[in-house]
């Protein structure tokens, strides 16, 4: 059975505080895409955010991965953040002008 969440369901699960957590991470933007901005996301899906992260507060992967499994339990189902200069050259302009952003400073 595929069972499908749409973007309104995906912005219930976020953190209660996306700003708190973006400030504790230094992001200065945190953006969906992919399958769940097009009502596709289903249960074995997950959540692609593109993150934009202050000046020179570019993490680590170590640190990336905590803010990774920190959203997981939010949303209780796998978590891919990227940032822009981690998509292929070929579609980063693409999602770039698909995205839905849910905070910016």
């Amino acid at each position: 059975m595929i069972l499908t969440l749409h973007t309104n369901q995906v912005l219930n699960i976020l953190p209660t505080d996306l700003k708190e957590f973006c400030n504790k991470h230094r992001i200065r933007k945190l953006s969906l895409f992919s399958s769940a901005l097009r009502g596709e996301l289903r249960a074995d899906s997950d959540i692609d955010i593109l993150v934009e992260f202050q000046s020179g507060q570019e993490p680590g992967l170590i640190d990336l991965a905590g803010m990774e499994f920190e959203l997981m339990e939010h949303f209780d189902r796998e978590v891919e953040m990227r940032t822009a200069e981690d998509l292929s050259r070929y579609f980063r302009d693409e999602v770039a002008a698909s995205v839905e952003v849910l905070y910016e400073e």
